[in-house]
C-alpha cells in the first residue's frame, strides 16, 4: 500500500511516500491559497497511486487547523486520513538529515520533507 505523509504547516507542507515500511522524504511545498494546495495534493496522490493519507498533527489551535486540513483533503481526494502526533518532529528531522548527509544549505529547505518522514514511519511502526 502507498501511503502520503504529509508534516502540514500555515505556508508550508513536508511530504513523505511510503510503498512499503520505509517512508521516504520526497519534497516541500510552499503555499499561500490551500485550494491550490489541494489540488497539487490530489495530483501528487493520482501521479504516485497513493491509497492512504497521514497527517501530522501537534497541540492547541494548531491541531485543530491540521485535522480540518486533513479533513478537507480527504473529503475532496476520496481516501481516508489518519492522524499521528507530531510532537518533537522537526528537531528529529534535523537529525534524520544530517545522518542522512544532507548538506548543510539544503537540510532547512527539505526540514518539513523529512518531518514528514518521520510522521509517516510512526504511523508504519505502530
Amino acid at each position: 500500500m502507498k501511503t502520503l505523509g504529509i508534516d502540514w504547516g500555515k505556508h508550508k507542507v513536508g511530504l513523505a511516500i511510503s510503498a512499503g515500511k520505509l517512508a521516504d522524504p520526497t519534497e516541500v511545498i510552499k503555499y499561500k491559497d490551500e485550494k491550490a494546495l489541494i489540488d497539487r495534493l490530489c495530483r501528487i496522490v493520482l501521479k504516485n497511486k497513493i491509497e492512504k493519507m497521514i497527517v501530522g498533527v501537534s497541540e492547541g489551535k494548531s491541531a485543530k487547523k491540521a485535522k480540518k486540513f486533513g479533513e478537507q483533503l480527504s473529503t475532496t481526494v476520496g481516501l481516508p486520513v489518519e492522524f499521528v502526533d507530531e510532537t518533537l518532529t522537526s528537531k528529529d528531522a534535523m537529525q534524520m538529515a544530517i545522518k542522512a548527509g544532507v548538506p548543510r544549505d539544503r537540510r532547512a529547505k527539505m526540514e518539513d520533507a523529512f518531518a514528514a518522514a518521520i510522521i509517516l514511519q510512526r504511523y508504519l511502526d505502530r
